[in-house]
């Protein structure tokens, strides 16, 4: 049977406009179950605690579930690449932070996933100040004599990671460069592991995200020094910041929301208007503020500048630490 040019073209008009209308329907009809929201960290990290704070109000928001997926492991690297493969149907969304987005760049060949360009961006939800805390046991309570108890150890004091290339190991490189002293740095098999050495003064000091100490912080087994923000912070009440006897340290971590490449941009629209309502909670803002997190949003745009920008910095603090990418 022939088929004449025109009834062809009929054809193919018909059929775009049938998968436009079911696209259009399903946006609509979004969300109609739960939530799959991936976490490339493990249950109890700073990024996870963060994270199902966010997913409980974004259950609120949207009246259907997030169940929070934790895929630690590989730096975080494991989570991004599920994230990336999965159906960009809105159904699972990404909870992104610092350490496979920024970092992973710099000491991997070979990133299973690019940063930029593998996922839709949809907006920053969080901005988290980390923290330098010493043992409550040595004589130190600021950063000044943080440097002085240093040089006059020798540099013979242990500061403690949550592993080579970690957040903390660079956060404490850039410290000990800007402020031109040295430490023995102790890598630990993660951030809970290098925290409960320096409450139990096996290491002296580390530079840690403030969700994984804060609670300690109140409890009298840790002492916090300072934070990492540029400046000061109204949740953080009268830390200083670093920078004040460090000029030109800062070294602040992040969250963000990021889908799957190609999740249609109406689903994406809903998603982010969902994660406003969120941060604009008051709730939600005082779970936050309690994590000593600020609450942060962006556009879409904005998010992706802000991460290359990220990516961009990273290069000469793991150049200091001395990383060989691998």
């Amino acid at each position: 049977m022939r088929v004449t040019r025109s009834l062809t073209l009929l054809l193919v008009a018909a059929l775009g406009l049938g998968a436009a209308h079911t696209a259009t329907a399903a946006s609509q009809e979004y969300p109609s179950r739960p939530i799959r929201l991936i976490v490339p960290n493990a249950a109890g990290a700073a990024v996870d605690t963060l994270g199902r704070i966010f997913a409980n109000t974004m259950t609120q928001v949207s009246g259907q579930q997030f169940v929070v997926d934790n895929r630690g492991g590989a730096g975080g690297l494991i989570g991004m690449e599920i994230g990336k493969d999965a159906i960009p149907d809105g159904y699972t969304l990404l909870s992104a932070s610092t350490a496979a987005m920024v970092i992973g760049p710099h000491i991997h060949k070979k990133l299973p996933f690019d940063p930029l360009n593998d996922y839709a961006f949809i907006s920053l939800f969080g901005t988290t100040p980390n923290i330098l805390v010493v043992n409550p046991s040595i004589p130190v309570k600021s950063v000044k004599e943080l440097i002085e108890y240093n040089k006059s150890r020798g540099g013979k004091v242990n500061m403690a990671s949550a592993g080579a290339g970690s957040q903390s190991h660079l956060a404490g490189v850039l410290f000990l460069q800007l402020a031109k002293t040295e430490a023995l740095h102790v890598p630990y098999k993660g951030g809970g592991a290098s925290v409960a050495a320096v409450v139990g003064n096996e290491s002296q000091w580390t530079i840690t995200p403030a969700p994984a100490v804060a609670g300690l912080i109140k409890g009298g087994k840790l002492r916090a020094v300072a934070h990492t923000l540029a400046t000061k912070s109204a949740l953080l009440a009268d830390l200083p910041a670093i920078a004040e006897t460090v000029p030109g340290y800062q070294y602040g971590g992040w969250n963000g929301l990021l889908a799957p490449a190609k999740t249609p941009k109406p689903v994406l629209a809903k998603v982010r208007d969902m994660l406003i309502k969120t941060t604009q909670n008051a709730e939600f803002q005082a779970a936050f503020a309690r994590q000593m997190t600020e609450v942060t949003t962006s556009t879409p745009e904005e998010f992706r500048k802000f991460v290359a920008a990220e990516i961009k910095a990273m290069g000469p603090v793991v150049k200091a630490a001395g990383l060989q990418p691998f």
